[in-house]
């Protein structure tokens, strides 16, 4: 009879996909004690960062991914999350929440929880075009491609149809135009 009773709770404790919650910009830990007075179950990653002021400067915790904190609950119940105090909306497309890969969080969570210090850095798509923001190259704009797991920048001359490759540091380019989807 243990074993029964113990099956009944597995198959009562649905397991909701986590959604990303777009909220207002330094909002993130008051949304997310809202969603916990809920009842909800919220995953608010956080990094050490320094912040100067004119006569010191502080080590503060600050979100990973600013104005975003993530969800777990039934999409189709998803009004108490829209009328919660600071949420801005649910992501997703065309007003469809797109549920985040358990794995991506999960790997997010470990890494939170390894204490291995980490910071936010732009989204480099292999493909994307980039521009260099520092150093010697400072101001030039080429492609971003990976090349035996090492992140170069491509500048070509387009009428001789011939390109040229240095290695960067991902840290030191910004995007300038996302990689587009397949063209026809």
């Amino acid at each position: 009879m243990q074993g029964e009773g113990d099956a009944s709770a597995e198959f009562t404790e649905v397991q909701y996909p986590w959604f990303a919650l777009q909220v207002r910009m330094r909002h993130e830990t008051g949304v997310a004690d809202h969603l916990q007075g809920k009842g909800y179950e919220w995953f608010l990653p956080l990094y050490k960062a320094q912040r100067r002021w004119s006569d010191r400067v502080k080590e503060v915790q600050a979100p990973l991914f600013p104005g975003y904190l993530f969800c777990r609950f039934n999409p189709h119940d998803r009004l108490p999350i829209l009328k919660t105090p600071g949420v801005t909306q649910i992501v997703g497309y065309n007003h469809v929440p797109v549920p985040v890969d358990e794995q991506e969080i999960q790997a997010i969570r470990t890494l939170v929880a390894s204490g291995v210090s980490n910071f936010p850095c732009p989204y480099l798509e292999v493909g994307s075009k980039v521009r260099i923001e520092a150093g010697a190259l400072r101001g030039l704009e080429g492609i971003l491609m990976d090349l035996k797991g090492k992140r170069r920048l491509v500048l070509s001359i387009t009428l001789l149809q011939r390109s040229v490759a240095v290695e960067i540091d991902s840290d030191a380019v910004s995007v300038v135009q996302a990689l587009q989807g397949a063209r026809s």
